[in-house]
Order: C-alpha cells, then sequence, then structure tokens
C-alpha cells in the first residue's frame, strides 16, 4: 500500500488523531514565532485599575523553551528585581534584601507583580506545546485575519495553572490575536486580546497585548513590546542564579 495510502486510510478512520497532530503543529509555530530560538525585548507594561495606573519598564532574555530572565528597570523602588527561570525552576531576586528566592509551582497561578498575568504567564514555566493536549475547535475571524481555535486542555502529569485555554492562532503568520483563561471548573477568568501588529525584530507580530480579568470590572494590564531582537547568540550560563544579580 503506498504512503499516499496509508494517509488518506489515516484521515477516514482516524480524524480525530489528525486533528490533534494538525493543532499541536498550529499551536508549535505560534510558539516559535514569537519567541525565536533566543529573543531580547524590551517592553513596558501598565497596570489599570479604575482610580488608579502605573507602568513599569523591563527587558527579558529567552533561549528556547527552558531558559528565561527577566529585569525591571523602572520604577525606581522596583529597578533591578529579577526573575529567571531554568527549565521547572524558577527564582525572582530581591535587590532591596540581595536575596534569591526560589518560587514553588504552586505561586504559578499568582500575579505577576500586581499585574494581571500570571507568574506562569510570564516566566513560562508552563510550556504550551508540552503540557497541553490540542484540538482544532474551529475558525474566527479576528481583526480582518483568518484564525484557527485552538482548545487547550492540560495534560494529566502536566503542573498548570489554567483548566482550559483557547488560543487564537493567524492562518497565515502563527501570531497569537486571542486567548481565554478557563478554570478547572470550566469558568472564564482571563481574556487576552493582541493588537498593533508590526514589524519587530523582523518578525510580524502583535506589539500589544491586553489581560484583562473578566470578573474585574475596570481592571486590565497592558503590555507592548517596544524592541525585539530574535536568534541572538547567548549561553545557557548567561541564565544562571548569580547573573541574575548582575544582568544589566
Amino acid at each position: 500500500m503506498s504512503y499516499r495510502a496509508l494517509i488518506y486510510l489515516g484521515c477516514l478512520f482516524f480524524p480525530g488523531l489528525l486533528s490533534a497532530q494538525n493543532a499541536t503543529e498550529i499551536v508549535r509555530k505560534a510558539d516559535q514565532h514569537v519567541r525565536g530560538n533566543t529573543s531580547v525585548s524590551e517592553l513596558t507594561i501598565r497596570i489599570i485599575r479604575p482610580t488608579w495606573s502605573r507602568e513599569m519598564t523591563m527587558k527579558a532574555w529567552s533561549k528556547g523553551d527552558d531558559l528565561a530572565m527577566i529585569l525591571i528597570t523602572s520604577p525606581a523602588k522596583d529597578r533591578g528585581t529579577g526573575f529567571l527561570k531554568r527549565k521547572k525552576e524558577v527564582w525572582n531576586w530581591l535587590p532591596a534584601i540581595e536575596r534569591n528566592v526560589k518560587l514553588p509551582p504552586s505561586m504559578m497561578s499568582q500575579n505577576w507583580m500586581g499585574t494581571d498575568f500570571t507568574n506562569d504567564d510570564l516566566v513560562k514555566e508552563a510550556s504550551i506545546v508540552v503540557d497541553y493536549t490540542h484540538e482544532l475547535a474551529g475558525e474566527e475571524s479576528i481583526g480582518g485575519r483568518n484564525c484557527f481555535i485552538i482548545s487547550m486542555l492540560p495534560r494529566p502529569e502536566a503542573a498548570v495553572v489554567w483548566g482550559k485555554v483557547l488560543l487564537w492562532i493567524d492562518k497565515k503568520d502563527f501570531m497569537m490575536m486571542k486567548a481565554e483563561y478557563y478554570d478547572e471548573e470550566g469558568e472564564l477568568i482571563n481574556l487576552m486580546t493582541s493588537r498593533d501588529v508590526r514589524q519587530l525584530g523582523g518578525r510580524l507580530i502583535p506589539a500589544t497585548m491586553e489581560m484583562i480579568p473578566v470578573k474585574k470590572k475596570g481592571n486590565k494590564t497592558v503590555m507592548t513590546y517596544t524592541q525585539i531582537v530574535f536568534d541572538q547568540p547567548l549561553t545557557d550560563n548567561f541564565f544562571s542564579i548569580q547573573n541574575i544579580q548582575n544582568v544589566k
């Protein structure tokens, strides 16, 4: 039997399996598109509340799925605060007390630096490719872009924050245009939308993302990339507990 015939039979008798494989590949491409092999970025985060708002700036480095570092550059009271991810370990450098604190997995669901993003959203202990199963759930246009809707459920062995995630991924450029985050009871908790699509680091990506906690009226966090460099050489040793205290 020919290879093409085998593929045909697979589509005929196991369409769910083929759908899962396609959905996983879509998520993989979207994840790679925004990460690259490495990335060095500068960004601002604005926390908006009904009666006040505040802004932070930071620099971030990443290499693959296992290594990431974030350094707060302003405001002055937070400057020098750092976060380091090495595989499944996450560390927080607190310059005021000159101490590194290892964050337990239970803290990944907590809000990051008072924003509406979780620790896991920013430091990415969990992998959207490895720690979830994927299924094509439909299609929809977002901001004039035709998108796949991917339903993601956590794998039984994965320690993740969400009970379910829906992703809207642009069919052409594999950009994540929208995400819905549900708890284990299936209740929608956070909604993320992306906008301001432009060239950054030689790639077309949404420069601005808004995270909205759906039950907290008037609350949202806006994250905007101001600069990204992809595929700049970074050694694994750069992402060290010692370097988090000294990186500029």
